[in-house]
């Protein structure tokens, strides 16, 4: 069993959560809404194909008049509208080009004997090698949900629709606050004592990867009356803050004590290994995010806490959950009192879906994440064996 006083990872996303809603819509052009969140569904007010097209270069006709010779009507290039087809005759015609009317089927060329200027069909079935109007999209559909996550495919969805412009869910504004006189910027000489600053261009990154606009990134001296006017500043302009660090009950930890002059904070000792601290709170409107110093121990926090609470903002049920995928463990573990989430890589090997974990899975080594794609999660209190069936979560954004 968990020890009793350790809260679960759900019951601190259900208080992460709460009481979050979605922030309000924007327009803004399709060309640059690639990771954004729509606001509202969209519907297809046009037929994808608009019209019967081709699906391969050859011969457009009545599939009743294959298996003779038929003369050559004329020429549909694709984009060119087709006249009617004669009767007993066939087209020329090209992938993507509008069947002419009379004709119901398309002979490929390579089945088709070609003399001057008429041809020999083989038998060819009705619609065959034909793409039906609307086939892709008809008119009136949801072409997308509202909630979706624009890619590559959705705005190629737009795009065919002839829309230049979209409405999304505004980004989410996060401030990032790094705290600790010992964390330099790299480029800077190291004295004895000091490190880089790894914490901030990791979380910036993972912070725009889950659709937020990083509007702040601030490093905080180890001083209260310091620390008490960079959150200030933050809550004035950003949705989420973001804190490393500086929560616990240290002479020099700043941020516990100025998050409470200035709002509400909670502080959760959680039943997970990397990560067990993480601190919750309000500023008024602006939610608190209190990520641990350590880099592992902030990744992993980053993933299962930032990421839903971004994506609750946005209103983007793909954001707010990771996907969940079993694989065969090519490891063995143990947790101990506490739920263990293993760096992992995810590979297909002889169609089999496994699980590879990182040799060294210590708090201290931001390697384990740079070379994964998954968290193998290991409950509490259990124990995987080379073979066994692990679930784990995918790294996607």
């Amino acid at each position: 069993m968990a020890t009793a006083s350790l809260q679960s990872v759900e019951q601190a996303l259900a208080a992460l959560l709460e009481g979050v809603g979605v922030l309000p819509s924007e327009t803004i052009p399709c060309s640059d809404a690639e990771g954004r969140v729509l606001a509202e569904p969209v519907r297809a007010t046009l037929d994808v194909p608009p019209a019967d097209n081709s699906a391969m270069d050859g011969y457009a006709l009545a599939s009743r008049d294959a298996g003779g010779p038929l003369l050559v009507s004329q020429r549909i290039p694709a984009g060119q509208a087709p006249t009617p087809l004669a009767p007993g005759t066939c087209a020329r015609i090209f992938t993507g080009s509008e069947i002419p009317e009379g004709a119901d089927c398309v002979a490929i060329q390579e089945n088709v004997e070609v003399d001057g200027d008429r041809v020999r069909i083989p038998p060819t079935a009705s619609g065959q090698n034909v793409r039906r109007c609307g086939l892709d999209v008809t008119a009136g559909d949801e072409l997308l949900a509202a909630g979706t996550r624009l890619g590559a495919a959705a705005l190629g969805l737009l795009a065919g629709q002839g829309l230049t412009q979209v409405e999304v869910v505004r980004r989410p504004r996060v401030a990032l606050l790094l705290t600790g006189d010992e964390i330099v910027e790299p480029g800077t000489p190291l004295a004895r004592g000091q490190i880089y600053n790894s914490n901030g261009p990791m979380l910036a990154t993972l912070i725009r990867r889950f659709g937020g606009e990083l509007v702040r990134e601030i490093k905080v001296a180890d001083d209260f009356q310091t620390t008490l006017a960079r959150l200030e500043d933050a809550a004035s302009v950003a949705d989420v803050i973001v804190t490393t660090g500086g929560v616990s009950v240290g002479e020099e930890d700043h941020v516990k004590p100025a998050i409470e002059r200035l709002g509400e904070l909670s502080l959760w000792r959680l039943a997970m290994r990397p990560g067990k601290p993480l601190a919750l709170g309000t500023i008024e409107r602006t939610r608190v995010v209190g990520l641990p110093g350590n880099p592992v121990s902030s990744y992993v926090g980053a993933w299962l806490y930032l990421r839903a609470l971004l994506g609750e903002l946005q209103g983007c049920p793909a954001l707010r959950e990771l996907p969940r995928i079993p694989a065969e463990a090519q490891f063995a573990a143990r947790a101990q009192g506490r739920r263990h989430y293993m760096r992992a890589n995810l590979t297909l090997e002889d169609g089999r879906l496994v699980a590879h974990a990182h040799p060294e899975q210590s708090s201290a080594v931001l390697t384990s994440c740079a070379a994964t794609n998954a968290f193998a999660v290991i409950p509490a209190d259990s124990e995987i064996s080379l073979g066994d069936r692990v679930e784990c979560l995918w790294l996607e954004a």
